[in-house]
């Protein structure tokens, strides 16, 4: 949080006998934080605020969470869902596919945790259901290691674009090329594949993609694989033009990978991509994320599937 709320005021009370911490509000309507606590002995202790019972989950553990007035869930976390099942399809793969027939297919980097924290079946089977979009499989897809593979990694794209997504399609019966999604490094991961195999994909979903960049991402350089992302991003700045899809990149309005994410929509518009780009009022996380899958990743499938 101190990245973007400065040094906030923190002073005993003594009128209150309370300890208060005031903060300007970020440009945010939701709020996730934990407290670090010091004892005399300076052992330190991270815990979510014993005062506020509201919960987010995310990769590291629950945060506490802060609504602020205009902040509003999803209404399709309280839609009926459509009918559907889970099925593995490998050790690499794990499907939803509605009970209706479907021929299109939605893929996901860090399948698991989309699944988990963003509730991304609960959103397909909700939006199926509703009528918003065509019936659709959700395949979340889970690599052995992460940072290796969606660091613009050769050989991952390599074995996602020749045999796991073929197989993929053949399983399901797909006969249409599938719309990638990821989330942060899984968003720039989507982007390698997507410009080495552009005939399987219809469309791109990109959230806070880790679109690292030498004059706004330095804070980053620590990565094992800093340097290979940035000759990445540097190819596609540079082309001067791209196997143009639809594509929607989000992004938070209070977090550092908003400036690196604003320079790739704009790059990919130039090279013909149809580009939508929203700056979502969140922060680097899963929440933010689910929030932003309707309407953004709705218009996206009604745009490409329609």
């Amino acid at each position: 949080m101190c990245g973007f709320l400065g040094s906030p005021e923190f002073k005993y009370r003594p009128e209150h006998r309370r300890w208060e911490l005031r903060l300007p509000r970020p440009d945010a309507a939701r709020i996730e934080y934990k407290l670090e606590l010091t004892d005399r002995d300076g052992h330190r202790e991270t815990i979510c605020d014993p005062g506020n019972p509201r919960r987010a989950p995310g990769g590291y553990g629950d945060s506490s969470v802060l609504w602020c007035p205009d902040y509003r869930e999803p209404d399709w976390l309280h839609l009926p869902p459509a009918e559907g099942d889970w099925h593995d399809l490998g050790p690499l793969a794990r499907a939803w596919s509605p009970a209706c027939p479907a021929d299109r297919v939605l893929i996901a980097h860090d399948g698991p945790d989309y699944q988990r924290y963003a509730d991304l079946g609960r959103y397909a089977a909700a939006s199926i259901a509703a009528g918003r979009v065509n019936p659709f499989h959700v395949v979340l897809l889970a690599p052995e290691d992460r940072f290796e593979a969606y660091s613009a990694s050769s050989a991952y794209t390599r074995m996602l674009t020749t045999k796991l997504l073929p197989h993929v399609s053949a399983e399901l019966g797909a006969t249409a090329p599938v719309i990638g999604a990821g989330a942060s490094l899984g968003a720039l991961g989507m982007l390698h594949a997507q410009r080495a195999a552009p005939g399987l994909f219809a469309g791109l979903f990109l959230q806070s993609g880790s679109f690292f960049q030498h004059r706004f991402d330095a804070q980053e350089s620590g990565f094992a694989r800093y340097q290979r992302i940035t000759r990445f991003v540097a190819q596609v700045l540079r082309a001067p033009a791209g196997p143009a899809v639809p594509a929607t990149l989000t992004c938070g309005t209070v977090e550092e990978n908003l400036a690196n994410n604003r320079d790739l929509a704009a790059t990919l518009r130039r090279q013909g991509y149809e580009v939508t780009f929203v700056e979502n009022r969140d922060a680097h996380n899963w929440i933010g994320w689910r929030d932003a899958l309707d309407p953004h990743l709705t218009h996206l499938l009604q745009r490409v599937w329609p």
